[in-house]
């Protein structure tokens, strides 16, 4: 804010390490009956008639400003790499949310087909290596900052999308819809989230050795960026810790390229207050810089699915998340059926831990994810039409618990048959001829935004 009289800018108050502990608790949980929800879904942009070619920055550019023009609900916003994403505005129903984004992405599918552009719906680009798009400050140092732990942080920028659910956080009470409960469900239902809808096991066309590679690039990126919590008996206590030991990403300046600090994290700022004393929009920001599988902001922002294959894909998860969540039986019978999955996470925080690496790598061939999955799904299929979805989203659920959940497959593993095949999977199913094939190497070791007000 500027003085008008002297030209000067007014400094704005540092914080306290206290009053940073103080803050996040009061804002990372909002607690009531759960009512909303969201959803924001991540794409990779191909091109339509060819998917492996290369699309370049200019047309990229050309069609985005062509989408600026187009009248939508959803927040529509681009990735680093170029993906886009839309973010859906709070709605009081699982239809209302579906109706929503399926009418926006009809209309932004339809600018990008004029353009010879197509959304794919995968977790990780199976053939472009990671390519910035945009160029700001922000990403200059998101780039900087994830470099040092290696190239993982650059495919998840650049080459990676998802499918993330966004809840009420539940009731201040304790019960199948209390926060505490709904906090520790998302940590032992997020694998199994993970192993029901991998769809990315591919990486500069060969197979990762992973069923999720987007998965997999997370945990690469490490603890302090891209993981969770210990999970305690208080969220709020836990998630607070968690921010003000968080490494920080950059310093923002007002000119010139962001600092990016190394090894620094949010508590010694507010201690040392170098290179200059942190403020609330610092702490703010920060928070936007760490990438748990669960995020509480205010509300729940679960970011462990892959993208979808196909148009309607995404539906599936947003139905099968709601359910578990927002209805009491459901949530209940998922409580208990992901409880014994617990102890393969010896308790290590998500999503370093084993049971959350068993996950990403095999998927539902795992016989204890496959269980918990089929449970889970029956459980949803149940609540759904309690929960006011139509017949075509039961269907929908219905037909993909019989096509992979009940088979222990993921679309990962009908992409690996496509390739064994010798022919690459557009996004609709479709057959692309000419792709180049590699065994499956399954035994592979790992390499050393807002929807809601």
């Amino acid at each position: 804010m500027s003085d008008s009289a002297s030209g000067h800018t007014e400094p704005r108050p540092a914080v306290t390490e206290a009053e940073v502990d103080a803050l996040v608790r009061g804002i990372c949980f909002k607690t009531g009956p759960p009512r909303r929800l969201g959803v924001e879904v991540e794409w990779l942009v191909h091109e339509l008639r060819a998917p492996q070619l290369p699309v370049t920055s200019q047309r990229l550019e050309a069609a985005y400003a062509a989408l600026r023009t187009v009248p939508l609900s959803s927040a529509l916003t681009v990735e680093p790499g170029g993906q886009l994403e839309l973010s859906s505005p709070p709605a009081v129903s699982l239809m209302e949310c579906v109706d929503t984004v399926r009418a926006d992405l009809d209309a932004v599918r339809a600018v990008l087909r004029e353009d010879g552009l197509t959304l794919v719906g995968l977790g990780h680009d199976p053939w472009h290596a990671p390519r910035r798009f945009l160029r700001e400050p922000r990403y200059d140092a998101m780039e900087a900052c994830l470099d040092r732990t290696g190239p993982a942080g650059r495919a998840m920028m650049c080459a990676s999308a998802s499918v993330q659910v966004c809840l009420d956080a539940g009731y201040e009470e304790p019960g199948a819809l209390g926060h505490v409960r709904r906090w520790w469900l998302a940590h032992q239902l997020g694998p199994v989230l993970v192993a029901a809808f991998a769809n990315s096991p591919l990486a500069g066309h060969r197979p990762t050795g992973w069923l999720s590679t987007r998965q997999l690039r997370w945990a690469q990126i490490g603890t302090g960026r891209a993981g969770g919590p210990v999970l305690d008996s208080d969220p709020r206590a836990a998630w607070a810790r968690h921010v003000l030991d968080a490494p920080v990403m950059c310093v923002r300046r007002d000119a010139g390229p962001w600092d990016v600090p190394k090894g620094l994290t949010f508590r010694e700022w507010t201690r040392s207050r170098a290179p200059r004393a942190p403020t609330r929009d610092d702490l703010d920001y920060h928070v936007t810089t760490l990438f748990p599988p669960v995020r509480p902001r205010g509300h729940l922002e679960l970011r462990m699915i892959d993208a979808q294959p196909g148009d309607d894909g995404w539906i599936v998860p947003l139905a099968v998340t709601t359910a578990l969540f927002d209805d009491p039986e459901a949530a209940e019978t998922a409580y208990r059926a992901v409880k014994p999955l617990a102890e393969r996470t010896h308790g290590m925080p998500a999503p370093h831990n084993p049971l959350w690496r068993d996950a990403a790598r095999g998927g539902l061939a795992d016989p204890e994810l496959r269980e918990v999955a089929a449970a889970c799904f029956a459980a949803a299929l149940r609540a759904l039409p309690r929960l006011g979805a139509t017949t075509p989203v039961v269907d929908a659920v219905a037909a993909y618990r019989d096509r992979y959940v009940a088979r222990g497959r993921c679309p990962a593993d009908e992409l690996l048959d496509t390739l064994r095949g010798g022919v690459a999977a557009r996004a609709d199913g479709t057959a692309v001829s000419g792709a180049r094939t590699h065994p499956q190497t399954h035994g592979a070791p790992p390499h050393g935004k807002d929807t809601r007000s």
